[in-house]
């Protein structure tokens, strides 16, 4: 298949914005002759630097599909430890952020759209969910962009943080990149690669959400009991 087969088929049949659209970006604009640089910098910006609205998965898979050319403009050796390492990078700046802003909201007043409670409840999850959101969190656009910063503001156990991030990293970077590398070819996985691993997160999570709407759900009928109660006249 040629490059421009390629180009044609991972773009999908919405027309995307060039700087959303990798295939693009990393070979019909300046940046062809810079893959492994501009694929570097998008990863490190969108992970570390609070910009989520750039190509995530689809840029990594692309990268590995590019390196699986005849001509590949980068080594598959070479992009995939890079990847890696790049996305931990992000993620610590991230965390980072986080904890430098940590303590000005902890001083800031109470308002109609923030309190303080907010960051401990935020603790309180990352200390109970840490591990599993911070992986699961990089297959989803935006979310794995935040998740850092809410990590570090809400100062999750560093060493905690650190080793799930290493492993986030690990099954992102590398996984989506060699995905794209041997499965690149197959025009349903590549039209649909974003959407594939939203669907794995959404199965992933599932029982927590069917868990929030049952106690949401419990708690509405002890809300409707005790109205009723308290309407009923006294006798």
């Amino acid at each position: 298949m040629t490059l421009l087969a390629v180009s044609d088929a991972v773009t999908t049949n919405v027309a995307l914005p060039a700087i959303l659209d990798p295939m693009h970006l990393l070979t019909e604009t300046w940046l062809k002759n810079a893959v492994l640089p501009a694929i570097l910098v998008i990863v490190f910006i969108e992970t570390g630097l609070l910009f989520p609205i750039l190509p995530g998965d689809s840029l990594l898979f692309t990268g590995g599909l590019l390196s699986a050319q005849s001509n590949p403009p980068v080594s598959i050796w070479v992009l995939l430890p890079a990847v890696i390492l790049i996305a931990f990078l992000g993620d610590q700046s991230g965390y980072w952020i986080g904890r430098a802003i940590g303590p000005a909201l902890f001083q800031k007043e109470d308002s109609r759209f923030f309190k303080k409670r907010y960051v401990t409840e935020t603790h309180e999850f990352f200390e109970k969910h840490g591990p599993k959101t911070i992986i699961l969190a990089r297959f989803v656009p935006i979310v794995r962009t935040f998740m850092p910063v809410l990590a570090g503001v809400s100062k999750m156990d560093y060493r905690k943080f650190v080793t799930f991030d290493i492993v986030g990293a690990v099954l992102w970077g590398g996984g989506v990149t060699v995905l794209g590398y041997f499965l690149g070819n197959v025009e349903f996985i590549r039209k649909n690669v974003e959407a594939i691993f939203l669907l794995i997160v959404f199965v992933s999570i599932l029982p927590g959400i069917v868990t929030v709407v049952k106690n949401l759900r419990g708690r509405g009928a002890v809300e409707q009991d005790l109205a009723a109660t308290s309407n009923e006249p006294n006798r």
